[in-house]
């Protein structure tokens, strides 16, 4: 018996170019799939889970053939489009200070090193420079009191986590950033930052050896029979033993959880190159990374290196069933980026946006993956809930390992995860998820 899947949306929908994309130097030519072909495998989808499942698979699997598709660029998609945070400790976006029971932080954050010691391993294999994959640690900014409360209260959660944590006054504060916006900050020393396109990209390249890699090339339809998958693309086509999707909320245009899936859009922008003469004005560190107190303020990161000293600003939530968002969105979403900008660095108030972008993230209602076998050698790693960097890279990892028949106890904690909540329908979920993504940024206030 037969299975087909004919994906209904092939569009990765993130508006604007991407900052981090755009400041790199143009890369080769993509390699598109032209011809039917073969292989032991096939992942789908090249972001941080496709590119660890294919690098697991690489590890586990070396005398077998390795097929990665993407449907766009390698970087342009959603993970060359995030803050570039690979977070260790609980971030969990839809609380007031990230924080979640003790027991359950502790689980996830083991978890998450073992994601970044992976990362870390591929960073030095494939001689990644420092501010590609930065072991710097990351900062949560405060500028009001009530920030500055939540700093608090999340120092006393990491304690109980048995977790270290630096505290910064506002004067450490405007000594690394310039800026004499915040009261205070809480430095955790295992976050790693990184330049997101240049990392996805880099990634890409240093398994280039062991995999086939291409780029422009949307599965369009994929068929099961008499136990092999084929996969079809505009000019070609791909027969795999095993498939791996990594399309995080592109899981439902392959037909997989309707209706369980919630898309939110971040916006970001990223100043042009900044003047010798305005970086001695900004001062501080050449690279740091600050993220809000509040979840829904503004992370910023000032990085330095390719494509010169630049600031990054990124908030706004905008949540949109279609997975899809336009350039309109982008223009209405990041009109409080220069006064957030301006807030933060008066100094700098010749300073402009060069890059505005859109990205995409993938959650559940009741905050869970999407992971494990969903049809016959069918694997999934998806919906990472806002914490893709760490997240994407460990469910690729583990969906490579489940499928290559590893158990251990991640493995078997994601498998116990209960399925992804169904949403309310339209237009209810809509109205009620910006409401609430708008009541939030409201009430961080100065934050944002």
């Amino acid at each position: 018996m037969s299975l087909k899947i004919q994906v209904k949306n092939t569009r990765h929908g993130n508006p604007g170019v991407s900052g981090w994309y755009a400041i790199l130097p143009e890369p080769d030519p993509p390699n598109v799939l032209q011809d039917d072909i073969t292989a032991d495998w096939l992942v789908i989808g090249g972001g941080f889970a496709g590119l660890s499942a294919a690098r697991r698979l690489c590890q586990l699997r070396e005398n077998e053939s390795i097929v990665l598709l993407d449907s766009i660029r390698i970087g342009e998609g959603s993970s060359g489009r995030n803050s570039g945070f690979m977070i260790d400790l609980p971030h969990d976006i839809s609380t007031d200070s990230y924080a979640g029971a003790v027991e359950q932080d502790v689980l996830q954050t083991r978890k998450n090193r073992y994601a970044i010691a992976f990362a870390a391993k591929a960073a030095e294999e494939f001689g990644f420079p420092q501010e590609v994959f930065n072991p710097c640690g990351k900062i949560n900014a405060a500028a009001t009191e009530k920030g500055d409360q939540h700093n608090r209260e999340y120092i006393e959660h990491l304690k109980a986590m048995g977790e270290e944590s630096t505290w910064l006054d506002a004067a450490e504060m405007k000594r690394i950033t310039g800026s004499e916006y915040y009261l205070s900050g809480l430095l955790t020393p295992k976050t790693v930052t990184i330049q997101a396109a240049a990392y996805t990209r880099g990634f890409a390249r240093g398994i280039s050896r062991n995999v086939n890699i291409y780029e422009k090339t949307p599965v369009v339809a994929l068929e099961h029979t008499n136990g092999v998958w084929h996969a079809r693309t505009p000019n070609g086509s791909v027969k795999a033993s095993k498939v791996i999707l990594s399309v995080n909320g592109h899981l439902q245009s392959f037909g997989f959880m309707q209706r369980r899936l919630m898309h939110i859009f971040l916006y970001a922008s990223m100043t042009r190159a900044l003047s010798s003469a305005e970086v001695r004005k900004l001062g501080g560190e050449p690279s740091w990374g600050v993220a809000p107190a509040n979840p829904f303020g503004s992370s910023v990161r000032k990085i330095s290196g390719v494509g010169g000293h630049r600031v990054l600003m990124r908030n706004k939530f905008h949540f949109n069933s279609s997975m899809e968002a336009t350039e309109r969105d982008v223009q209405r979403a990041v009109r409080g980026h220069d006064r957030s900008f301006q807030r933060r660095f008066p100094m700098l108030k010749d300073v402009e946006m060069e890059y505005r972008w859109g990205g995409r993230l993938c959650l559940s209602w009741n905050n869970v993956p999407v992971f494990g076998e969903i049809e016959e050698s069918l694997f999934a790693a998806c919906c990472q809930n806002g914490l893709g960097v760490s997240k994407g890279t460990l469910a690729g990892i583990l969906a490579a390992e489940y499928a290559s028949g590893v158990r251990n106890s991640y493995i078997e904690d994601y498998l116990n995860e209960a399925q992804p909540t169904r949403l309310p329908p339209e237009p209810f979920v809509n109205i009620g998820a910006n409401a609430y993504l708008n009541w939030q940024e409201w009430c961080a206030g100065l934050e944002k």
